[in-house]
């Protein structure tokens, strides 16, 4: 339980804990302030609902990062839940598992809204997907990943390329077998359903559209096709011609010398292409190299960042720290200073915030550490006709030092800003009442007077208790 955020009682994130002792992760509690005003803590309400203080008040800037319960986190032993994954390991290490399982579902980025194993989409990409296309740098013509697995070019460079070795075959090989297939061969070159080198080997049939598309991007596998048949038709016309007279004609020697320049041209662009295919595999390896870089930088900055909170934790806290120390006092004599009473007064009236705890004090510098409550409306016999005003007895650091029960006389003063009429009030502990025992707890329970002052007299004209929407408390503890 006690690595479940209160919220979403889930695994904590970024853990914080709040000034009443609850953890919540960084984005639950964020969103919880964000949402709701003077929001209060969920399981405070839910263990002791009597209990509620001023601490149990969420706020971002009353959390602190909670280191150790983060690094037990961290350690925990977990696994994958994804059906086919043997994965397991610590909880540190599993969210980069997560960007990595292979068995995981993941929507295919290219928008198509399918949603592919991890290990599956190069397949989908290249097989399945509808928008798996990417624009030509130079030409800015869409491509589809067909294209790059028949020529085994850069998407930069296809265009290029593919021109270059579609001129060639245009201008050397393309009249010359446009010549020979009229002459030798039965069946057309040309077909409106078919490939225009299907007699040489190639099987693609489908509609002009289609076949227009697949000639311009086949141009290598079709430049193979063609080399082969070369071969063939080669060694077919040197056996006729040996077999008829025994020799071979000087119109079929130029025939032969013209074949093998075809042979070395097309084994020169065959290299070509391989070296291509070597450059992208080399930018593929590359490329992999990137990102496993990239993300050792992300798990790097990830971990700064939370340094940087932990130490923005720490320095909030040196800041509350340092504040107590200029506001604490340590002989007995407390001013405190409210202001904003008009809102705090209206808080009061609709049970935002009924009540407000001062600054801790003490009655010396070892000694007894209090404070102070206020209902601005009033609490008990006194709530909605009557400012209440309570003592508190806090849990100390010296407390095994000191006598108990406590039993200083206490003297409240509201203060008349003009210095004529102070209301003033004083109460000797009742040395059997809890209240006035050693803390068990951070704070014992609130003792005073409930009814300290009418509600009618500190918002009257004719007193000054409230100047400029500030007023003044005193507490005088007697320590002799």
């Amino acid at each position: 339980q006690k690595y479940l955020c209160s919220n979403c009682n889930n695994i904590l994130k970024k853990a914080l804990q709040t000034l009443c002792g609850h953890r919540y992760c960084s984005a639950c509690l964020s969103w919880i302030v964000r949402t709701n005003k003077n929001a209060i803590c969920q399981k405070c309400k839910e263990e002791d609902p009597s209990t509620l203080s001023e601490g149990s008040l969420l706020a971002e800037e009353r959390a602190f990062g909670d280191a150790a319960i983060n690094k037990e986190i961290s350690e925990l032993k977990v696994h994958c839940v994804t059906l086919g994954c043997s994965w397991s390991g610590i909880m540190k290490n599993f969210e980069e598992h997560q960007s990595l399982c292979e068995y995981a579902l993941i929507p295919c980025h290219t928008g198509c809204g399918h949603m592919v194993m991890r290990k599956k989409l190069a397949d989908h990409l290249e097989n399945g997907c509808v928008n798996n296309v990417t624009m030509c740098q130079k030409c800015k013509r869409s491509l589809s990943s067909s294209e790059y697995q028949l020529l085994g070019l850069r998407p930069s460079c296809l265009q290029i390329n593919k021109r270059i070795l579609f001129n060639w075959y245009l201008i050397i090989f393309f009249p010359f077998f446009f010549f020979f297939f009229q002459q030798n061969c039965s069946t057309p070159l040309i077909s409106k359903d078919g490939c225009r080198f299907a007699e040489a080997g190639c099987s693609f049939r489908g509609s002009k559209e289609k076949i227009k598309e697949h000639e311009k991007t086949a141009v290598g596998a079709h430049m193979l096709l063609l080399l082969q048949h070369i071969k063939q038709l080669k060694a077919s016309l040197c056996t006729a011609a040996k077999s008829a007279n025994g020799f071979i004609p000087r119109s079929d020697l130029n025939l032969e010398n013209k074949l093998h320049v075809f042979e070395n041209i097309v084994a020169v662009l065959n290299k070509e292409v391989e070296t291509s295919n070597l450059e992208i595999t080399a930018f593929r390896r590359q490329s992999e190299l990137d990102q496993n870089v990239i993300r050792g930088l992300e798990l790097k900055i990830a971990e700064l960042h939370r340094c940087l909170t932990q130490k923005d934790a720490g320095l909030s806290s040196l800041h509350k720290t340092l504040l107590f120390s200029e506001q604490a006092s340590y002989d007995g004599v407390f001013l405190w200073k409210i202001t904003d009473v008009g809102r705090k007064l209206q808080d009061s009236v609709t049970g935002r915030a009924v009540s407000l705890y001062s600054p801790a004090f003490y009655t010396a510098k070892y000694g007894y550490k209090v404070c102070l409550r206020v209902y601005l409306n009033g609490d008990g016999t006194g709530k909605g006709t009557h400012v209440s005003l309570f003592f508190v007895v806090m849990k100390g650091d010296y407390d095994a030092l000191l006598p108990w029960p406590f039993r200083h006389k206490v003297t409240f003063m509201l203060l008349d800003q003009n210095n004529r009429e102070h209301i003033i009030d004083a109460f000797r502990p009742d040395l059997t009442s809890a209240s006035f025992q050693r803390p068990v707890n951070d704070m014992n329970v609130a003792s005073g007077c409930p009814m300290f002052l009418p509600l009618s007299k500190l918002q009257s004209p004719k007193y000054a208790y409230v100047k400029e929407d500030t007023l003044f408390l005193k507490c005088i503890i007697e320590t002799n």
